[in-house]
């Protein structure tokens, strides 16, 4: 068994087909498929079920494939640490963030880090901030920018915190508040509201403020997308809670300032079993958007 032959069993369980995966891997579908059986033959095992139309996993195939990506992903990491001790930083940066990042602008942030280290492959996934700190934990992603709560705490990973926001109103253009300089949650807590689904760090901002001024409300729709959130608030179908800084960007809406409201805290996390060269890399050009 070798790397090559995990790569190739890798390339065909995620794409499902062999010619794809040897065209990812920059092979000859006889070559891979040759190796395939190949390590086939030495476990003793069929690894895919092959028909005319499909590829898929068999029992055997299923239980490798974790450990052929941990495999590829330590033998990856070795390559990188040796790199970077010559000074050379290469690998791979896993980012994760939440789709109402605002404390840092992480496109531009990831085009300053490819400038500066070209040979660092980037890939970059938008989630809520529970799947994030879990694909962390898990390796999935090097880094995560997530935004929480006040006080709630996340367990098991490294975080700097970056921001401190306060939740702000969205209104329609017309709405009956969109005119003041501030207001109360008293103001808008019989409104219908549109909101992240119950349950989701996001929701839960929203949620803690209603709770702490002892009012009730109403979440008419959820939606997992800001964007969507401020179109369904610009369509005068709900009022909606988000953090002020992000909500100033979203158009179509008037932001107006809440005087009782919470805070939304955004963090960068990694692993404590120490980032690889390119996420230490990465972390050090963030490291000065940390709070004083």
């Amino acid at each position: 068994m070798n790397l090559q032959q995990l790569r190739y069993v890798v390339a065909v369980a995620e794409l499902g087909n062999f010619t794809r995966a040897a065209e990812r891997c920059f092979v000859v579908q006889s070559a891979l498929s040759h190796q395939i059986a190949k390590l086939e033959q030495e476990l003793g095992a069929r690894l895919f079920h092959r028909t005319s139309r499909s590829v898929a996993l068999t029992p055997a195939g299923a239980a490798l494939l974790p450990a052929a990506r941990e495999c590829l992903a330590a033998a990856e990491r070795v390559q990188a640490e040796v790199f970077a001790a010559t000074g050379e930083i290469r690998g791979r940066l896993a980012v994760g963030m939440i789709p109402t990042v605002a404390a840092v602008d992480v496109p531009a942030a990831l085009r300053v880090f490819h400038q500066e280290y070209p040979q660092v492959r980037i890939s970059l996934l938008t989630a809520g901030s529970d799947d994030l700190a879990d694909r962390v934990r898990a390796g999935a992603l090097d880094v995560a920018f997530l935004g929480l709560a006040e006080e709630v705490e996340i367990p098991d990973l490294n975080s700097q915190q970056l921001a401190r926001d306060p939740l702000a109103a969205l209104l329609a253009p017309d709405h009956r508040l969109a005119g003041h300089e501030r207001i109360r949650l008293e103001a808008i807590c019989a409104e219908r509201f549109v909101d992240f689904p119950a349950g989701t760090t996001g929701r839960v901002q929203a949620d803690r403020a209603f709770a702490a001024a002892g009012l009730e409300r109403t979440v008419a729709f959820e939606i997992t997308d800001p964007h969507i959130m401020a179109r369904l608030v610009a369509e005068g179908l709900g009022v909606a809670l988000l953090a002020s800084t992000f909500a100033v960007r979203l158009p179509g809406v008037t932001v107006v300032p809440v005087v009782n409201t919470s805070y939304r805290l955004e963090h960068l996390v990694w692993s404590r079993l120490g980032p690889t060269p390119a996420a230490n890399a990465f972390i050090a050009r963030l490291a000065r958007l940390a709070p004083p």
